[in-house]
């Protein structure tokens, strides 16, 4: 996500609206062992997101995502997860690293948690609905599943210009069957003590409340509901 310049804090948001010894015997056993542990990482996660994702301002280590990542990898059904987020993104800049990133990794589901950096610099959200479409439409061509990630804006950019930008994620998702995930924040509603000191970053502290939020919403949607993971103590 972009530096801010202005006066807009998340953590102030919440106010306005409410993650046998023959040699060959011993081959056999191995590759049974293989073809029985395989399966379990015939499904992989990709997130495609922004600095919310990406471990901003905190250690990698103890990021929402890995939490994510390892109790969807250690659970009982292990999914692979794949970060591919980075601060700053756009809409515009996951779309065209896309194609790539599910080339590489061949992903079953694609998390889009974008839009954020497109809100805070003011892009049109015409522009924002199509490159989000077009997100959709992409990941569906590589035989993937779409996940959308609501996002919320400051209320600091007028009501008139927030209203319209948050309304695009569930039009988008009804327009084209896809499961609709809520803002990631939105657990720390009433935690203002759980952001960094730019207002818009969650802290360190702040990640099990998220993993646990996102992993909630993952597994309420159709494709993973039947999923189990590990659950934290």
């Amino acid at each position: 996500m972009i530096a801010h310049t202005g006066s807009f804090q998340y953590k102030g948001f919440f106010d306005v609206i409410q993650n046998g010894r023959h040699p060959f015997r011993w081959a056999g056993v191995l590759l049974l062992g293989l073809l029985w542990v395989q399966p379990g990482w015939a499904r992989t996660l990709l997130i495609l997101g922004d600095s919310l994702s990406a471990a901003h301002g905190i250690p990698q280590s103890s990021s929402w995502v890995q939490q994510v990542t390892i109790r969807l990898e250690t659970g009982t059904s292990p999914v692979k997860v794949v970060n591919a987020s980075i601060s700053g993104e756009t809409t515009r800049g996951g779309l065209a690293r896309l194609p790539a990133l599910l080339g590489s990794h061949q992903p079953d589901w694609v998390l889009i948690e974008l839009g954020a950096n497109d809100g805070l610099r003011g892009f049109p959200p015409v522009m924002i609905r199509r490159n989000l479409t077009a997100l959709i439409e992409t990941v569906r061509e590589h035989g993937a599943e779409p996940l959308l990630m609501q996002i919320m804006l400051p209320p600091t950019y007028g009501k008139r210009y927030v209203e319209a930008f948050q309304s695009l994620y569930p039009s988008v998702a009804e327009a084209h069957n896809v499961p609709l995930l809520p803002f990631l924040l939105t657990p720390l509603a009433e935690r203002p003590d759980l952001f960094q000191e730019d207002g818009l970053h969650p802290t360190a502290e702040a990640q099990p409340l998220i993993a646990d939020f996102v992993l909630d919403a993952l597994f309420r949607t159709p494709m993973l509901k039947n999923l189990t993971h590990t659950v934290r103590n």
